[in-house]
């Protein structure tokens, strides 16, 4: 049912553009007695051809997962302040990019910084691909500009991780065997009103057998939490098997994978001067408070494009 689901909304965008391609045709043929309906012809093309592109695209996904939701996580690097202000900058962007999407996007889990901006978060991006776009914004990414944060105003350099994992389907994808879990309830921590911290409703889960470990402290009830965590474990364990996966098929091509943070995939420089710049690409706008608001259609398209190649 899952996979028929699937192929359904596969072809349904492709059955609804043949049939705005036919009622173009009766439009034209109309307007040979009626010259006013050309503008209207003119603007129903014109919607027909970028809808074509977006179809176009979505062919290009090749993974079992990209028309998937996804699960995006943030992690604030070195430097503190700096970089949690950062990641928060780049919660808000995303936050941003999906409600421009028409996707439904929830925080799952979050720990603030001690002075400003967030330590991690994680938010969940529901939606038809929304894996498969956001898989352009796996990487580490970089920011440059003058610190509101140093009294000098001087120049800073700051690091976020941003992680995009498909989400998982429990029991299909991945099965948790109760044993294998150890869960811990603690006191949630930071901002979030008296009765979470005084009650025990954060929950940590660690898996026995690989050692992933998820914790999440965002919701009241101790239940919820571990819901939440649990949702988020699964994740993480589909992550680990793709990425065994991954390095099996490297290993057989001779190809060499490195772990870790590697370098930036984007650059945002807000000083000297405004500049978004994707390293893979090369793709980059001048328009950064546009990018900062949401609008990175045009750099996940780039990506997207450029792995169509063969080039990424």
């Amino acid at each position: 049912m899952r996979r028929l689901a699937e192929q359904k909304r596969l072809v349904q965008p492709w059955r609804e553009l043949e049939k705005k391609v036919a009622d173009i045709a009766e439009l034209i043929s109309l307007a040979q007695e009626d010259t006013s309906l050309w503008t209207e012809i003119q603007s129903e093309i014109a919607g027909v051809a970028s809808r074509l592109d977006e179809l176009e695209l979505e062919t290009a996904f090749t993974s079992e997962y990209d028309a998937r939701s996804a699960i995006l996580a943030l992690h604030a690097g070195a430097g503190g302040i700096e970089s949690q202000d950062w990641a928060e900058m780049l919660l808000r962007m995303y936050l941003r990019w999906a409600e421009r999407r028409g996707y439904k996007a929830e925080i799952l889990d979050i720990s603030s910084g001690e002075e400003a901006g967030i330590k991690s978060a994680v938010i969940e991006v529901s939606g038809s691909y929304a894996c498969g776009y956001l898989k352009s914004e796996h990487g580490v990414h970089r920011l440059v500009r003058l610190s509101p944060f140093d009294a000098d105003h001087a120049r800073h350099t700051s690091f976020v991780l941003v992680e995009v994992i498909p989400e998982a389907e429990a029991d299909v994808d991945v099965k948790i065997e109760p044993d294998d879990l150890k869960v811990d309830a603690f006191r949630s921590s930071g901002p979030g009103g008296q009765h979470m911290q005084k009650t025990s409703s954060a929950v940590r889960l660690t898996h026995l057998p690989t050692g992933l470990v998820v914790t999440c402290q965002s919701e009241r009830s101790q239940h919820q939490n571990k819901e939440i965590a649990l949702k988020i474990l699964q994740s993480r364990l589909l992550e680990l098997e793709l990425a065994k996966r991954a390095e099996e098929r490297a290993r057989l091509k001779g190809k060499r994978i490195t772990a870790g943070w590697g370098n930036q995939i984007r650059s945002y420089v807000l000083h000297p001067y405004k500049m978004v710049k994707d390293h893979r690409t090369n793709y980059q706008t001048s328009d950064t408070d546009a990018v900062l608001d949401g609008e990175l259609d045009d750099l996940i398209t780039a990506y997207l494009r450029f792995n169509v190649g063969g080039e990424g």
